[in-house]
């Protein structure tokens, strides 16, 4: 078969030349389409799912939430397990899916199974699927340079404007935010105060929430003019929440004021984020989406963040403290001028010894279309540009020359033992 092969090519050159130039320029493309990453992906084939329910201990969280989580999601079809684990006010749940499986199809299959899971939950638990990222999604650090602003003002600025200006770039699964203080309104009741006017946690608790409510009316019609009745609930400061009416005795309301101390704060943080010792920041998590090119998308939030930063206080701008573009770039760079001075190197080797320049340009050129040719399997294997695969190749141009040399060696022994026959034929003649 190899030599009904051989010699079709030899016979079929031309036919042989242009397969090799398609060939040649498939690889070009697929060179350009690969994705390029610093890092191999090896992490698992997973979905996570988060569910929160703040204030309760480890042990609750376990027996109530992921225990029944767990037991019922091992049923999905195509799973190789189910992994739990259980914190404080939170519980997480990996569901790790065959690697052969499609992510979107398994987060298609996990939100199904959740749908009906929920019911079984304590009231106000929701669990609720993790981004669309794996483990090595994590492309971009960045916080803020903000001297003139305070740290809740800063996180506002990011959870508000930032995050949601790039949440819209293409590749992008999630914007985390760290650092500062997510302000709320905190009302801090008074027990002494609760039992005097006899009043219950629980009855100030529903008396501000039915208070913080919208709620619509009808269209009515009167002297031919249609008027929309509709009332404005949602409360907007500290002084509507004081003044909010818990019970009434005697004819005089008890309000929120008379009962609890009303402010504007921070939420209760469980750590901090300090930058280099210089003190707290405020800042941002920039997440892949599974099966991006990292440094086009890396390329593209820098292009969103120099238009967002047109819109931001002055004085204030961005500060990148973990850019894994670098890393890729001086990766690729790295492996590319190695590939370049090998290919120098073996096709040196090749002429001296082979001292033919015909034979040594067959054999040279086989080095930039099997590399050309190597990229059209990444892709169709998914598998991106990265140190391991770029080394494996620059590895194995030895080997590739390797059956051009041998082969050559062998055309030019057989012919050197036809042209000795042929010269002793003369001779008898």
């Amino acid at each position: 078969m190899v030599h009904r092969i051989i010699e079709w090519s030899l016979r079929n050159r031309f036919i042989v030349l242009v397969m090799s130039a398609a060939l040649f320029a498939w690889g070009i493309f697929a060179v350009k389409k690969n994705p390029i990453d610093a890092i191999p992906d090896l992490s698992e084939n997973q979905v996570i799912v988060f569910t929160e329910w703040m204030g309760r201990g480890p042990q609750l969280i376990e027996d109530q939430v992921t225990y029944p989580l767990v037991t019922n999601l091992q049923g999905l079809p195509r799973i190789k397990y189910v992994r739990g684990a259980s914190m404080f006010g939170m519980s997480f749940i990996y569901v790790i899916f065959n690697d052969d499986v499609d992510i979107y199809w398994a987060r298609e299959r996990v939100l199904e199974r959740l749908s009906t899971v929920a019911r079984t939950l304590p009231t106000g638990v929701t669990p609720q699927l993790g981004p669309d990222g794996t483990g090595v999604g994590h492309i971009l650090w960045y916080t803020l340079d903000a001297p003139g602003m305070d740290l809740g003002e800063q996180r506002a600025l990011q959870d508000w404007y930032i995050k949601f200006a790039l949440q819209n770039v293409e590749g992008v699964s999630e914007i985390a935010s760290f650092g500062g203080f997510q302000k709320q309104y905190q009302i801090t009741v008074d027990p002494n105060k609760l039992l005097y006017y006899r009043l219950s946690v629980a009855e100030v608790m529903s008396a501000i929430r039915t208070n913080n409510n919208e709620s619509g009316g009808r269209k009515f019609e009167l002297s031919d003019i249609g008027y929309i009745i509709k009332t404005s609930g949602y409360l907007k400061s500290v002084a509507e929440i004081e003044n909010i009416p818990v019970k009434t005795q005697n004819s005089i309301p008890i309000r929120i004021a008379d009962v609890a101390a009303v402010q504007m704060t921070g939420e209760t943080r469980l750590g901090i984020f300090d930058q280099d010792g210089r003190g707290e920041r405020v800042g941002g998590i920039v997440v892949m989406r599974y099966g991006e090119n990292a440094d086009a998308v890396i390329d593209k939030v820098k292009a969103k963040m120099k238009e967002v930063s047109k819109g931001f206080p002055e004085g204030v701008k961005f500060d990148i403290v973990y850019d894994r573009g670098a890393l890729i770039k001086e990766s690729v760079d790295s492996i590319r001028h190695t590939l370049i001075e090998e290919m120098i190197v073996v096709s040196v080797v090749v002429i001296i010894f082979l001292f033919h320049w015909r034979s040594a340009l067959s054999i040279i050129i086989q080095i930039p279309i099997t590399l050309a040719a190597s990229f059209i399997l990444l892709n169709a294997f998914g598998i991106s540009s990265n140190i391991m695969s770029l080394t494996g190749i620059a590895l194995a141009i030895g080997v590739i020359v390797d059956n051009g040399i041998i082969m050559s060696e062998n055309a030019y022994k057989h012919l050197a033992e036809r042209y000795a026959l042929w010269e002793a034929q003369q001779k008898r003649k």
